[in-house]
């Protein structure tokens, strides 16, 4: 598929809404149905090149056949700031490659792939046309971060003399038990609580059998790699001083300190020529994203004291040894939103970061010597990707909105003369009927504003009668917003109203906010839901307050539970990746340290609050009929618990079903394999048409 020329947009919100409501529906036929899902086209991770006429970004496809995914490299060539011509492919499609880096003369593009039987799948190709040979540099066995001159490479790497066997660490070094014949032993002895993460199939091996990457130089040219560091743990947002003689990294060094309970990532710096390493920063807190300015005399980066805590952004004066010099100043007290990755403007006088307000995410700007945070960007709309030229002249990235899934945009530096670059998914949008959301709030508790959004049904008609679904977000300090959701779209193509909304818990609405529901999950934001439920039902008389649905996942599928066990609003009910019962929750998760913070305390230390606060504990209440889904490979809310809730719905009478997936993890709906993914899609239209449209509930609360 070609791309068709890029088309003038606005920066300001109402041009876009302008463009997202108009991009399809006028000559479509039908809504969104599940298998659409496979049509769809993903862009991210967006690399403007220095000089900014070139952007490369990763497209990805889904390969329905091999239920499966494909990313590629795409180039785009910009002129006078803006798209010239079409993108094309600069990498070979019938192989993975992504995350695509700049040399710092721009004559490079690095990326990611595997290929073949190669082990190194760190690639260069040189940029003279559309694609070319990639090859690999001399010593460099990960993801290149380049010296400002050029002159040299870093990267992160396991030792190349590091060995390790299939069943390394499966018996925990420090057991006490023993075997008879260890021959006949294929299980695993476990010690550590950390032997399960969820997106990880497989169990963990002992955390003493794990290799840390550590940092290695080597010259652009290739060469012989040298090893800077010897650390044993994980180390990331690698990052040059501008003068070369230092490299920031930051990283945990108690992160295998399963007693500690305090945040412990610092900053690094380690001395390019001797190696030596130095932690800047004190514990307890947590600083990550390093960012030294163009000059190298100040250091940015994010800061958060503990957990639950704010998140602000930091900057500190630097000597040449890269240790500090002064107290870090606070550049974002008072601004009450969680600042992302810190970049430098070219001058070095302000610095930009991205971050969620209310249901959109967009770039900031803060001056460095101090000030009022600016908003960059603008619109009902998420940016996500976010990429400058050197010169902070050209910027783009991806973007999209409720009715509008990712694409390229590039604009200036400041913000304005946006255009839209891509449109992979207008073929999908001009067959497609998308009904754009439509904002509303309500009021809770002590004059607190809740933001929610209301889809109509694609063949809605004035004075008609409709089903409502109510959708829940996870987290809970997740947050719906002016993003794209298959799932909302599918559910107004079958004929129903969809609620969606950012009750309190949610993140983009400040901190207060965002902590308001702590030890009070289910009490709090029960109100939030219901109150938004009639707000919908006063605002859009053709809902049906006596067809009523409820779905979510995660945090979602805890407050679905626990609002079909406390209320008789809903006459049905989808559960998915849920939780019913905080005690069992917390004993075979990978995330103990969630409820014990947003609990305050393990189960034995609060185990009335545990229990008043568990579906399970008022599933007698329960009438509606209610579909589970689950992957089988969660960790992050593991299958026991929809098992208990299944149990518990059968013994009761109340209709039930649960759908079981194989080889899945918690992030199914969103990365999970494609057949399974649109599989989802189509159990939970089918469920809710079969409960509210086909038949009329019998029972106030939804029962057979």
């Amino acid at each position: 598929m070609r791309a068709t020329p890029a088309r003038t947009l606005g920066l300001l919100g109402a041009a876009w809404v302008l463009l997202a409501t108009t991009a399809g529906p006028a000559a479509a036929q039908r809504g969104l149905q599940p298998a659409d899902y496979y049509d769809l086209v993903t862009v991210g991770y967006v690399a403007v090149a220095p000089e900014g006429d070139l952007v490369a970004f990763t497209v990805t496809r889904v390969l329905e056949e091999e239920n499966s995914r494909r990313r590629e490299i795409w180039m785009q060539a910009l002129e006078n700031g803006g798209p010239a011509g079409d993108p094309y492919s600069f990498t070979a499609p019938t192989g993975d490659s992504y995350a695509p880096r700049w040399s710092p003369d721009g004559s490079l593009l690095s990326f990611t792939s595997r290929r073949g039987d190669d082990d190194n799948t760190t690639w260069f190709v040189r940029v003279s046309g559309p694609g070319g040979e990639a090859f690999h540099i001399e010593g460099v066995r990960g993801a290149p971060v380049w010296s400002a001159d050029g002159e040299w490479i870093a990267y992160l790497a396991l030792a190349e003399d590091a060995e390790t066997e299939e069943r390394d660490g499966w018996i925990a070094p420090d057991a006490l038990s023993n075997t008879l014949d260890p021959e006949r032993f294929d299980g695993r002895v476990v010690t550590s609580t950390r032997y399960k993460a969820d997106g990880t199939l497989e169990l963990r091996p002992h955390f003493s059998a794990n290799e840390s990457a550590d940092l290695y130089l080597v010259s652009a040219g290739g060469g012989v790699p040298r090893r800077l560091t010897t650390l044993p743990f994980d180390k990331s947002g690698v990052a040059w001083s501008s003068d070369g003689r230092t490299i920031y990294f930051s990283g945990d060094e108690d992160q295998d300190d399963e007693s500690s309970e305090v945040l412990s990532r610092d900053i690094w710096a380690v001395r390019v020529t001797d190696g030596s390493v130095t932690a800047l920063t004190p514990n307890p807190g947590s600083e990550a994203s390093p960012s030294p300015s163009p000059d190298g005399t100040r250091l940015a980066f994010v800061f958060t004291a503990e957990r639950g805590a704010e998140r602000d952004l930091m900057v500190v004066d630097v000597g040449g040894d890269g240790r500090f010099t002064a107290v870090p100043i606070n550049l974002t007290q008072g601004w009450d939103l969680e600042p992302g990755a810190p970049l430098w403007s070219a001058d070095g006088t302000a610095i930009l970061f991205s971050a969620s307000v209310s249901g959109n995410r967009h770039l900031f700007r803060v001056p460095a010597a101090g000030g009022p945070v600016v908003q960059v960007t603008d619109g009902e709309r998420q940016l996500t990707s976010i990429s400058l030229s050197d010169r902070g002249h050209i910027m783009a990235y991806a973007a999209t909105d409720a009715v509008s899934p990712t694409e390229l945009y590039v604009a200036r530096g400041d913000g304005t003369a946006e255009r839209r670059a891509t449109g992979f998914n207008e073929a999908l949008l001009d067959r497609v009927s998308l009904v754009p959301p439509e904002r509303l709030t309500w009021i809770v508790g002590d004059s607190v504003e809740v933001e929610g959004w209301v889809i109509k049904p694609v063949d809605y008609t004035p004075g008609g009668k409709y089903p409502l679904i109510l959708k829940i977000h996870g987290g809970p300090h997740g947050a719906y917003g002016n993003t794209f959701f298959p799932t909302f779209h599918v559910l107004s193509a079958a004929g129903f109203f969809v609620l969606y909304s950012n009750p309190r818990g949610s993140s983009g609405y400040g901190h207060e906010f965002m902590y308001a529901t702590r030890g009070q999950w289910g009490v709090m934001d029960s109100e939030d839901f219901l109150t938004g439920v009639d707000a919908t039902l006063a605002r859009y008389p053709e809902a049906d307050s006596t067809r009523v649905g409820i779905s979510g996942g995660s945090y979602g599928g805890f407050m679905t539970n626990w609002l079909v066990a406390t209320s008789d609003r809903f006459q049905a009910a989808v559960t998915s990746r849920s939780i019913t019962n905080w005690e069992s929750w917390w004993g075979s998760s990978d995330a103990q340290a969630l409820t014990e913070y947003e609990f305050y305390g393990a189960p034995w230390e609060r185990r009335d609050l545990y229990r008043r606060l568990s579906p399970i504990s008022y599933v007698e209440n329960v009438t509606a009929p209610t579909l589970i889904i689950h992957s089988e490979n969660d960790y992050r809310t593991p299958i026991g618990d929809a098992e208990q809730w299944f149990m518990a719905l059968k013994n009761l009478g109340v209709p039930v079903e649960m759908v079981r997936y194989p080889s899945s993890s918690h992030g199914l709906s969103r990365t999970g394999e494609p057949w399974l993914l649109v599989d989802r899609l189509e159990r939970i239209r089918s469920w809710f048409e079969h409960w509210l449209i086909e038949r009329t509930p019998t029972l106030s609360g939804g029962g057979d």
